[in-house]
């Protein structure tokens, strides 16, 4: 599902990935952790299609990076990935459901079949009660959720989750991490896991540690 090979970026002068491999197949969970700096979360943007890598090849669900168009790449991107952060990026001026569907109508899909499956999704999720609730009516918990129904609206293939629970108490923290691998069981989606909980790594089927721009295995 995933396929990286030799992958380098640098900012300046500052060499971040030093020449990284990493793959994944498909409905696999993976984690990494690492200390600060390690590069951890710009070899996610590389992997996710947010940012190119200096050199290196990527292949993700059969294609090759590198032979996209930015035009096409966004396409892919929306089609093919789902992003979940350590801050929900939700849009406060919009309900649950419309925040969720947002992925779906970027995509051109049509109005009733976004929002249907976004009301499954949030079914799914538990929220079937907050459909028509702004963000800041929303529990950290339950604002997450909805992140994660909007990474999930347009059945992506892989999903790319950065400190997801990095945000959240113990409790929300502990729901987010089961909740992965119901969807999993659920979707059968492939996930990349940045985090620096250790429960939530512990969990994953294949650990990994950044160090120092690459990888140990």
């Amino acid at each position: 599902m995933i396929e990286a090979q030799k992958i380098e970026k640098s900012y300046g002068a500052l060499k971040v990935l030093k020449g990284v491999d990493f793959s994944a197949k498909a409905g696999e969970i993976v984690s990494i952790m690492g200390d600060s700096g390690a590069g951890k979360t710009t070899l996610l943007q590389i992997l996710g299609t947010l940012d190119l890598a200096d050199s290196g090849n990527l292949n993700l669900c059969g294609t090759s990076i590198a032979s996209l168009s930015a035009k096409k790449l966004a396409q892919f991107r929306n089609q093919h990935i789902g992003f979940i952060f350590q801050f929900h990026h939700l849009l406060p001026e919009f309900t649950a459901l419309e925040n969720v569907c947002i992925p779906g109508f970027i995509g051109k899909r049509p109005k009733n079949e976004v929002e249907k499956r976004a009301k499954e999704l949030l079914d799914f999720l538990g929220l079937a009660e907050r459909l028509q609730h702004k963000p800041a009516e929303m529990s950290g918990g339950e604002q997450q959720r909805v992140a994660v129904a909007r990474a999930l609206i347009n059945n992506p293939q892989v999903l790319f989750a950065d400190e997801p629970t990095g945000n959240l108490d113990s409790k929300n923290a502990e729901e987010l991490h089961q909740l992965f691998f119901k969807i999993r069981a659920e979707f059968n989606n492939t996930f990349v896991i940045i985090t620096h909980n250790p429960d939530l790594a512990a969990l994953a089927d294949r650990q990994l540690k950044m160090q120092d721009g690459l990888l140990l295995h």
